[in-house]
């Protein structure tokens, strides 16, 4: 049995070695050249001067590429998604996600900055429209976040557009990782573990784990890192075998950007990148002992964790709530049939239930509502009555 499985694994691209290279078109990056993601995200609150300053601050405090977020509310969350808690404070999302929306021409503008500053521009889209955005302005890599792990169709938009993808694993678990990543094809995706909590705490990110993912499924890993200091995390996830950092950039941390209070400005950022590049230069042994010697063993082995992936402490009510699931666009009257037009995959987040999760939603579209649902909440089992509009004989509905 054990055989057979490890064969199966091998033939779906697992039990490889952690590839040794990520490619973004003529660029490599490997364990002497790790891949510095500078997320300016949506701090640049829609101004493009800002945004440019961003650009240029990612620039000159060493990173190799300029990550944005392409923004379309609906493409997020419901309207009745109600307040949601931010490093800042309490936020109406759906209205600051309204209020960030800017046009193609904008995302062209900075990717072509961007480049011109040397830098790979680089964006995370949340739906079709997004995608399909950044397809044409011609991105040769694309992000996408971790409550997107499972937006099913979102993955397969951009698994067919053939361009390296780098996805991040926060709030998951490890079949969730392999739902997603069997849509690409391993030579062109990396996978960056995550804690989705802002701010993470170091002891919670468990980087045993990068080695122990990469040999797994046979793919370049790193780490998407939202702990508040700029050298323990970054540096060892390259003694742990990252070859990829993704930290959120500022200009300032007072600034007011849904981010920015746990972003590292310019000066911090540009710290991180040069912890980075020694651990680099000094190899996992040497970096262990500096790190050890600088936060203490403690907090380096309890960064280092025992390489088990599980949800972490400080995300672990997260989950469901900000990944993706099935939901009503609009109240729907009970015997109402399900369409594309009513049910959108979204995130939940605090205050509407979640729903089936969107490999399910097939299952939905064409079946009648066995209840009258309220605008924005989760769709669950027993929600779905029969298919085609007739009622099943014994007016029951289908449950899991």
């Amino acid at each position: 049995m054990i055989s057979q499985r490890a064969s199966a694994r091998k033939q779906n691209g697992y039990g490889a070695r952690m590839a040794e290279f990520f490619s973004i078109g003529a660029r490599r990056y490997d364990s002497g050249r790790t891949l510095i993601i500078a997320e300016i995200g949506t701090g640049h609150g829609g101004d493009l001067s800002k945004a440019r300053d961003l650009v240029a601050a990612a620039a000159e405090s060493g990173a190799d590429c300029a990550k944005f977020q392409c923004v379309f509310a609906d493409e997020i969350i419901h309207p009745n998604t109600g307040s949601v808690m931010l490093p800042g404070g309490p936020v109406a999302l759906y209205e600051r996600f309204r209020e960030l929306e800017v046009g193609e021409a904008f995302y062209a503008d900075v990717k072509e900055y961007a480049e011109s500053r040397g830098l790979v521009f680089l964006c995370t889209p949340f739906g079709l429209r997004s995608a399909r955005l950044l397809r044409r302005i011609g991105c040769a890599a694309i992000k996408v976040a971790s409550p997107e792990l499972n937006h099913y169709p979102l993955l397969d938009e951009i698994a067919a557009y053939g361009l390296p993808a780098l996805i991040s694993g926060g709030v998951s678990t490890l079949a969730d990782i392999d739902r997603a990543l069997r849509r690409f094809p391993r030579s062109a995706v990396a996978l960056l573990h995550c804690v989705t909590a802002y701010p993470a705490p170091p002891s919670d990110y468990n980087l045993l784990l990068l080695r122990s993912l990469g040999g797994l499924f046979g793919v370049p890993v790193g780490v998407s890192d939202h702990s508040l200091d700029p050298v323990l995390i970054p540096a060892l996830s390259i003694a742990a075998g990252g070859m990829i950092v993704e930290k959120h950039i500022c200009l300032s941390r007072s600034d007011p950007g849904l981010d920015d209070a746990i972003a590292l400005p310019p000066e911090l950022f540009a710290k991180m990148t040069r912890s980075v590049r020694r651990a680099q230069e000094l190899g996992p042994d040497e970096t262990i002992a500096w790190l050890r010697k600088e936060f203490g063993e403690g907090q380096v082995d309890a960064a280092m964790g025992d390489g088990i992936k599980r949800l972490a402490a400080s995300e672990a009510a997260n989950y469901r709530r900000t990944n993706r699931s099935v939901h009503a666009l609009r109240p729907i009257a009970k015997g109402e049939i399900f369409t594309e037009a009513n049910l959108a995959i979204l995130r939940t987040e605090k205050v509407l239930r979640p729903g089936l999760d969107p490999e399910f939603m097939p299952l939905a579209i064409g079946r009648i509502a066995a209840r009258d649902l309220a605008s924005g909440e989760g769709i669950e089992w027993d929600d779905l009555g029969a298919r085609d509009g007739s009622r099943a004989r014994d007016g029951s509905s289908i449950s899991s």
